[in-house]
């Protein structure tokens, strides 16, 4: 809780002071957050799924809300990558480490998305998306307050270590991990799906200094719900309550956090 106040006020204290751009120590760029954004695209997320997912993001980038947020911080700067992931073993950035100061890098980064290939690939690891973007950390290129990983995904980690472990050592760094759960976006036909991923991103995937997640739960959600996470991840003072927004649970989880591998053993017994 100690941390928490003081992190706190030294957020306060650079909005009420804000920052010139400016070149900050080891001569990486100041920017106001450090944004990757953890896509899931493994075989459960079909072509269809990705395309409303990817489509969620690029609007969002474009938006009028989150051009206004962008405005709103200390240096009016954020940095953003775009990462894919799916096994313990595959993560691929999508687009790289980018400034985004304004409507034209805004867009130019949201025009990349969009004219890039889709793929899919096996398993679905959580943890070793955390893991990998937790790394895109290092020698970035950039400095900020504030370090966030925004994850995204239809499913339960089933690949890699458990994924609660992943979300605590990136806490323990000072990164904050928010959650976009698909749920209900499709009908549940795996024996990998749950139908409580809401509650598990809650309990078991989101974490760190203000976490929260936004359940995506229909197909006509996906840009609302996307720009809504955005908005909040980069504005400087907290916007009005929203009850799209769920906030980290701090109690014991209500839900298995290995449930993941537990369906996944029952279904091929490794």
């Amino acid at each position: 809780m100690a941390f928490r106040l003081r992190f706190g006020a030294l957020l306060a204290s650079l909005v009420l002071a804000p920052l010139a751009p400016a070149q900050a120590r080891n001569g990486a760029a100041e920017v106001d957050v450090e944004l990757v954004f953890a896509v899931d695209i493994s075989y459960s997320m079909d072509t269809e799924e990705q395309k409303l997912q990817r489509e969620g993001y690029v609007q969002a980038l474009r938006s009028e809300q989150f051009l206004n947020a962008l405005k709103s911080g200390a240096t009016g700067r954020i940095a953003v990558a775009y990462m894919q992931w799916a096994s313990e073993y595959d993560q691929d950035t999508l687009a790289d480490w980018t400034l985004i100061d304004g409507p034209e890098s805004a867009s130019a980064f949201a025009d990349k998305l969009a004219k890039a290939p889709y793929r899919r690939a096996q398993r679905t690891s959580i943890s070793g998306a955390i893991d990998a973007a937790t790394k895109l950390f290092e020698n970035n290129g950039y400095n900020s307050m504030r370090q966030v990983i925004d994850v995204s995904g239809d499913g339960p980690n089933n690949s890699g270590r458990p994924v609660a472990a992943a979300r605590d050592d990136a806490v323990a760094q000072g990164v904050t991990i928010n959650g976009l759960p698909l749920v209900g976006i499709r009908p549940y036909v795996s024996p990998a799906d749950i139908q409580e991923l809401d509650i598990y991103y809650e309990d078991c995937v989101i974490g760190g200094f203000d976490a929260f997640m936004v359940p995506v739960r229909d197909t006509r959600s996906f840009v609302e719900a996307t720009r809504t996470k955005l908005v909040r991840e980069i504005a400087a003072l907290p916007p009005p309550p929203n009850p799209l927004i769920q906030r980290a649970a701090g109690r014991e989880p209500r839900i298995s956090c290995m449930i993941g591998e537990s369906l996944w053993r029952n279904r091929w017994g490794n």
